[in-house]
């Protein structure tokens, strides 16, 4: 019946649009050994290395929900449930050795003086901005799908759905309030507007705030 083969369609398309359950358990763990970093995945039972270079030490490591993040003296490793390889971003010269990263459900955020870096779990990728010179962050916040970062001059939202990270401009002289995060979506209080970045669709929207 060519109408319930529809139906089915438009069905299947609604659930694929609906964000994704909340995480509620790690389901990665990994593991320094003397040569290596071993992710191992709960989810898949799948295991991944990662070599270490000659001199190299891992300082940090951190799991949360379906994502894990391992830095080291040289890089940001970066892995998910399910992934085919580790990820990495490499320290430029004089970049400084972040000491950790915020952990949500699907995402991770780190930052440097000199760039903003996110891991997003669902395609797998490290994503990175640039900081201008003397461009300075503000604040971050994490949730299960959804990370931003907020500098003097813009935001950053990262999503687990959406590759990429999305910039909004703040205005000359604008002031930041107040930065949440919850699953799917994060908002940011300034001194003239609320702004909010939803994670399903990768977007900005903006409500002016009574100033008077």
């Amino acid at each position: 019946m060519p109408w319930l083969a529809g139906m089915l369609l438009l069905v299947a398309a609604a659930a694929r649009a609906q964000p994704d359950a909340p995480v509620l358990a790690d389901d990665l763990q990994i593991v320094v050994l003397p040569r290596e970093v071993l992710s191992i995945d709960a989810r898949s039972g799948g295991q991944l290395a990662v070599p270490l270079e000659l001199g190299e030490q891992v300082l940090w490591t951190g799991v949360r929900g379906r994502v894990g993040v391992a830095l080291s003296n040289r890089r940001v490793l970066a892995v998910s449930t399910r992934s085919g390889a580790w990820q990495e971003a490499r320290y430029r010269r004089t970049e400084d050795v972040p000491g950790e990263a915020l952990l949500g459900g699907r995402v991770a955020l780190l930052a440097t003086r000199v760039r903003v870096i996110g891991f997003d779990g669902g395609s797998g990728n490290l994503v990175e901005r640039e900081l201008g010179p003397r461009e300075l962050l503000v604040d971050r916040a994490v949730a299960d799908n959804v990370a931003v970062a907020v500098t003097d001059r813009r935001a950053l939202g990262l999503s687990s759905f959406v590759g990429g990270f999305f910039e909004t401009k703040l205005r000359l002289g604008e002031r930041l309030d107040g930065l949440a995060a919850t699953a799917n979506a994060a908002t940011l209080t300034t001194s003239q507007r609320l702004l909010i970045f939803r994670a399903p669709t990768g977007t900005w929207e903006e409500r002016n705030l009574d100033v008077r």
